[in-house]
């Protein structure tokens, strides 16, 4: 009670600090007599910061009092038909692939009653085939009108199931998504059935995340994959789930279940826009539906992998949701309530953001270097409206969004879009629509160096303006001996930062990984020959793996092993056999992590393992870091890519050794470490070497080994061990290795340093 108490209590004083500096800039800080240039640019930073305070309102009215719907218990004879619809276009089949086998192992008490459809708007044979041999339904149409929302009215008319899934052909549902989110709509059927007399509103729609199981371009461009969530977590996590207070749930397009005969009664999905969810959603809602947004993750897809689809993909949403609100004339539609719309028409200004954050940034620069009065006030004066408001309403945000988001990423997020965002929202506001609906892309594609080039050309002006204005602002400071210009100076430096982030964002960074990697422990049972080892994975992805085992066993890096997966989720057991070999195998922490990849695998098994691997919630931060700062951002950025990446091609368990022994006719000899492939000697004198010599280094075990031509420095000698398969192949010869290496096994002096360098050499790798 104390802690949602303290929360209300943030909330009143954010708003009534903002409030009070409304009020303060309205009456006080106009800079009139100062010339039309001025006060035209005062009058939209104004315009801009009320609009965004509004924004800030509505948000916290219903953060004040989220409603989490309980999910309903319902029995098993209850649940009815539905239809699961995966619209595609000319995506890879391969992709879709891995959705619709996801979509086949969705829990429901009766599976004859889950219809699958491809819904195909390509009309492809190869997905048509691809559909038959999945076994489920395929649906295609020769008019394309009406680009997505078309394909799935055609898809409407072809089925009949009295509640409807929609996925992307990206987004892979997990197990439990129908068991998840179908309950939700038959409340009133349970009652009837409990004899119970009590109504329930009829639901709509329910919406569940959108998560991403591949870093999106932030976290990906910006070095930040293991310090903050995905960027669209707090529109999912955050937004969408305060918006069930007010019945404003926006409608995704994927991930989402809805009832047929809303869908009907808004005349199928709104193709008279670009945002055809977005519009849907309305609609239903208008109609006096009641749709729910739950903010547990039950699917995921691929997130925008180059700049241009992302692009293209936020100025899609920005167009279609100022498109939507001028057609659906949101402010007047009958059958939406007060907040409603109010929640409804904020949704639509967000995306005007972009122009905000030009006002923002240009603002401080029009002063500093034009000499433009934009604010007329006094350090007090900022001190005293300014600074309660700044402070109380980033408390807010990182309070309210449980630290998904931050001011300081909001900014960047905000400034590394809003110069390409700004002309389309101009745009689309006179009315000068993009009607074509563009798929975005979600494949690795290769970034076009031109196309940066253009898009970070405008930055680098900002930039040079914004070091200017801070050059110009700090002699002033000095000259007048007055801190009044510190304020300018601090939204400079703010600026300037953001817009040096948003310039490393665009200018990326280089792919290679070919598929992403899953924090997953996964039972798998490995062989090669008659030897067996029983582990457990640390990582896993579409094309290999990595387990960790207590000893450095010897797995033959020139030969395939079988290994078999199995994973229990739910009521499903996924198994999957297949063959791989050894890519990498590294010391962390005196254990022994092995990466492997895939060489073969059975289709059926392939299924099978695409379930094992993308069954499971992603494994990135559901929370921003919080011990790192605006220069620990720009730090991180700098180091990584100034760090030359290293590939570590050691695919045997090198162990360092502290083993001395005496040879007849050469000598004392030491070992200095060895990998079951190689030993590394150290001779008394470098003239005692031989091209082949026997170690007999425990009970009957002797290494025949011949000298490695060319492999002789001040570090010793390398010898090939000749005989190691046949040595291993000796029943209990392994477990004797490996006591030996135990016992033998040396530290590094450095220890420490080494162990570190290890691992950041490994995660910097291109791993399976």
């Amino acid at each position: 009670m104390r802690k949602y108490i303290s929360k209300k209590t943030l909330i009143i004083l954010t708003i009534i600090s903002n409030i009070i500096y409304i009020l303060w800039r309205i009456f006080f800080t106009i800079p009139k007599g100062y010339g039309k240039t001025s006060l035209i640019a005062a009058i939209i930073l104004l315009v801009v910061e009320i609009i965004g305070m509004m924004e800030m309102f509505v948000h916290y009215y219903g953060m004040s009092n989220i409603e989490y719907h309980e999910r309903p218990i319902i029995n098993e004879e209850l649940y009815p038909d539905i239809d699961v619809l995966v619209s595609s276009y000319n995506e890879p089949v391969e992709l879709v692939q891995k959705t619709i086998n996801g979509c086949i192992h969705m829990q429901y008490p009766n599976k004859n009653k889950v219809h699958i459809y491809v819904c195909d708007d390509g009309n492809r044979d190869e997905m048509r085939l691809m559909a038959e041999k999945m076994g489920v339904n395929y649906i295609s149409r020769v008019e394309r009108t009406g680009a997505k929302a078309g394909n799935l009215n055609n898809a409407l008319n072809n089925t009949t199931s009295p509640l409807i899934a929609t996925f992307d052909a990206d987004m892979i549902p997990m197990h439990d998504f129908l068991m998840a989110t179908v309950p939700y709509f038959l409340k009133n059927e349970q009652a009837k059935s409990n004899g119970e007399k009590e109504e329930y509103e009829k639901i709509g729609f329910v919406q569940t995340p959108q998560s991403f199981y591949n870093p999106d371009l932030f976290q990906f461009n910006l070095y930040s994959e293991s310090r903050i969530p995905n960027e669209q977590d707090y529109f999912y996590r955050d937004v969408q789930v305060a918006r069930n207070k007010t019945n404003s749930v926006i409608y995704g397009g994927s991930n989402t279940v809805l009832s047929r005969e809303a869908l009907n009664e808004v005349g199928g999905f709104y193709t008279n826009s670009i945002t055809e969810d977005f519009a849907t959603g309305i609609l239903i809602q208008s109609k006096g539906y009641r749709c729910y947004a739950t903010p547990e993750v039950y699917a995921s897809g691929l997130s925008p992998s180059d700049l241009k689809s992302l692009i293209k993909q936020r100025e899609r949403w920005a167009r279609g949701c100022i498109q939507t609100g001028r057609r659906l004339n949101i402010l007047f539609k009958k059958g939406l309530g007060f907040w409603q719309k109010i929640s409804y028409i904020s949704s639509i200004t967000y995306w005007y953001a972009s122009i905000k954050q030009f006002v923002y940034i240009m603002a401080p620069i029009l002063f500093s270097v034009f000499n433009i009065i934009v604010v007329k006030c006094t350090l007090l004066e900022v001190l005293i409206f300014w600074l309660p408001m700044y402070l109380l309403s980033n408390a807010s945000l990182k309070t309210f969004s449980k630290n998904i988001r931050n001011t300081r990423w909001t900014n960047i997020y905000e400034t590394a879009l809003f110069q390409p965002l700004m002309i389309a929202v101009i745009l689309e506001t006179f009315g000068i629509s993009k009607n074509k609906f563009l798929v975005t892309k979600k494949d690795k594609a290769e970034e076009n160096k031109t196309y940066k080039i253009l898009q970070v050309l405008p930055y680098c002006i900002y930039i040079a303006l914004s070091l200017i204005g801070v050059n110009k602002m700090i002699v002033s400071i000095f000259q007048m001996n007055s801190m009044t210009y510190s304020v300018v100076l601090f939204w400079l430096i703010k600026n300037l930062f953001n817009l040096v982030m948003a310039t490393i964002f665009i200018a990326g960074r280089q792919q290679l990984r070919k598929s992403e990697r899953f924090i997953a422990s996964v039972n798998c049972k490995i062989q090669q020959d008659s030897y067996v080892i029983y582990c457990k994975t640390t990582d896993i992805s579409e094309e290999g793996f990595a387990f960790i085992l207590d000893m450095p066993e010897y797995i033959s890096p020139e030969e395939e092993f079988t290994v078999e997966f199995k994973e229990e989720l739910g009521s499903e057991i996924y198994i999957s056999k297949m063959k791989a070999k050894i890519v990498t195998i590294n010391e962390v922490n005196s254990k022994w992590k092995y990466a492997a990849y895939i060489t073969s695998i059975e289709e059926d098994q392939k299924n099978q393992w695409m379930c094992i691997v993308h069954d499971r919630i992603p494994t990135f931060p559901q929370t921003i870091e919080e011990t790192l700062g605006f220069f620990d951002d720009l730090q991180v950025n700098v180091v990584k890519r100034m760090k030359k990446t290293i590939s570590l091609s050691r695919k045997s368990p090198r162990v360092s050794l502290n083993y001395e022994i005496n040879i007849e006719d050469v000598g004392k000899l030491k070992l200095i470490n060895f990998n079951y492939q190689y030993v590394l000697l150290k001779f008394e004198s470098t003239k005692n070497f031989v091209q082949r010599i026997s170690l007999p280094i425990i009970d009957d075990i002797i290494l025949e080994c011949s000298l490695c031509d060319g492999n002789i420095n001040e570090r010793g000698v390398l010898y090939k061990v000749d005989n190691i398969k046949e040595i291993i192949k000796t029943v209990g010869n392994r477990e004797k290795i490996n006591s030996w290496l135990l016992e033998k096994k040396e530290l590094p002096k450095s220890w420490e340093e080494e162990y570190k360098k290890d691992n950041d050499e490994f995660d910097q790798m291109e791993h399976v």
